[in-house]
């Protein structure tokens, strides 16, 4: 099986951890991870803990090659949401099949402006929400909201859920199948056909009272002992 491949978006400014979080936690499960920004080369975070070696910039992506697209918060995204050739990369990913999109804290000030939200449930950063609902989003305060394939969260407390819902959407656990239990009808047709053979036959006729008060007592034919089996049950 060919590895996986996500892109990590970003810039001067991205938040240490939200970048440094998936693309550490990603490439641990096999991931190939790549990152792009504006302009190649070492990108600094916003709190200086953390550099990124961009290889890309949005213009040389094309989203048919990656699996998923990471948008970490920090100060980058104001500056990521006004490049054309980002919102145009981050169009193309949701126009894809299958191409989980995950953003957290101000990452989804990119997909507002991308104008991707409309309809989708998601969240972010609490100083965003108002802007997330003016485009579209029903937005939510959970710390990971999972919409189909757009992965949103609010902030850095919420990373470990993030990258586990991400890591869930690129490598989905395999579907759990419970077996049905198996009728054994042989035995239980033998002992219905045994009792229908064992019950005597009359040929008298029910009892019945006479409009004088006699009556005629007979016998009613005794019915066959076996129920019929309980269907199998459904799991």
């Amino acid at each position: 099986m060919d590895a996986k491949r996500v892109l990590v978006l970003v810039a001067e400014g991205f938040h240490d951890e939200e970048a440094a979080a998936p693309v550490t936690g990603l490439r641990e499960k096999g991931v190939e991870v790549t990152i792009a920004a504006p302009q190649t080369g070492e990108i600094t975070g916003k709190h200086g803990r953390e550099t990124l070696e961009a290889t890309l910039t949005p213009a040389d992506c094309n989203p048919e090659g990656y699996d998923a697209l990471v948008i970490p918060g920090g100060s980058a995204p104001e500056v990521l949401r006004l490049d054309a050739d980002v919102l145009t990369l981050v169009r193309d990913f949701f126009a894809l099949p299958k191409r989980p999109v995950a953003a957290i804290c101000h990452g989804p000030q990119v997909l507002i402006s991308a104008g991707v939200l409309a309809g989708r449930q998601a969240t972010g950063y609490a100083g965003i929400r108002d802007d997330m609902r003016l485009a579209g989003a029903r937005v939510v305060d959970k710390k990971v909201v999972v919409d189909d394939r757009l992965i949103t969260s609010r902030t850095p407390a919420d990373l470990d859920a993030w990258v586990e819902a991400i890591a869930t959407a690129l490598f989905p656990p395999p579907e759990e199948t419970e077996e049905k239990p198996k009728r054994k009808k042989g035995k239980k047709k033998a002992a219905e056909t045994d009792a229908v053979a064992e019950t005597p036959e009359t040929d008298d006729a029910p009892e019945t009272t006479d409009a004088d008060g006699t009556s005629d007592t007979t016998e009613a034919a005794d019915e066959p002992t076996g129920e019929p089996e309980p269907a199998g049950e459904v799991s």
